[in-house]
């Protein structure tokens, strides 16, 4: 089917897409997260208990950023956003800034985001690229109270009233580079399949919720996507 077809299209990317630029994925074989346990880093527990340990960790990861490029799945969603004439959103659980720099516009990091940074006292979001430590002070409080602006297990992800109403209305949802493993994100499908949208998972393998898509595409995303969003054109 061509775009035109499609009026309001909603994608969903997760850690696949950034892995073929070279960041890691959440969750290696192990259980282990750039060998680390998830509950000493992505925990708001964790946070409390040691935070020069997970500043660290998120420092490291932030600093990573530069040493990746977007490839042409990115690039490949932002040309597409550009030349779609209905409504679009994407919405990424990646807290990296990919999307932004293929060009991307209409997104949603409902994970949050490796380049800001949130203030524990007024919950106010600021830019920051550089590291966070205890020598770094909020520019609200100027206290060192910045904590990275990411969702850890057990805080509600981000925007999730907008997605999920845009979900509702939706007519195409695309789930691109994910598991399937993590919610609310993998019960999108389900919502834009009661909304009667076509549902396509693109993916290196199947995914956890496979069973609810209509369209399944398997391969690397950089080269099943381009492909895919051209003949939408």
């Amino acid at each position: 089917m061509k775009a035109s077809t499609y009026k309001r299209i909603v994608v969903l990317t997760g850690a696949g897409i950034s892995a073929e630029s070279g960041i890691r994925t959440f969750r290696d074989a192990d259980g282990l997260w750039e060998n680390h346990r998830l509950e000493d880093v992505a925990t708001p527990e964790a946070f409390a208990r040691d935070p020069q340990l997970v500043q660290r960790f998120y420092n490291d990861r932030r600093r990573q950023l530069s040493e990746v490029e977007p490839n042409p799945a990115h690039r490949a969603l932002a040309d597409f956003e550009q030349r779609f004439h209905g409504e679009f959103l994407l919405v990424t659980q990646n807290v990296d800034d990919l999307h932004e720099r293929a060009g991307s516009q209409k997104l949603l990091h409902m994970h949050g985001e490796l380049n800001k940074a949130r203030c524990l006292l007024s919950g106010r979001v600021i830019e920051h690229k550089g590291d966070i430590s205890a020598d770094v002070l909020c520019p609200c409080c100027q206290r060192p109270t910045l904590r990275p602006h990411i969702v850890w297990f057990g805080e509600m992800p981000l925007y999730m009233d907008k997605i999920c109403a845009t979900l509702e209305q939706c007519d195409l949802f695309l789930s691109i580079g994910t598991s399937g493993h993590v919610y609310p994100a993998a019960g999108f499908v389900d919502i834009a399949r009661q909304a009667g949208a076509h549902t396509v998972e693109i993916n290196l393998e199947p995914s956890n919720t496979e069973d609810a898509f209509a369209e399944h595409l398997y391969g690397q995303a950089g080269l099943t996507l381009p492909h895919f969003l051209q003949q939408l054109l």
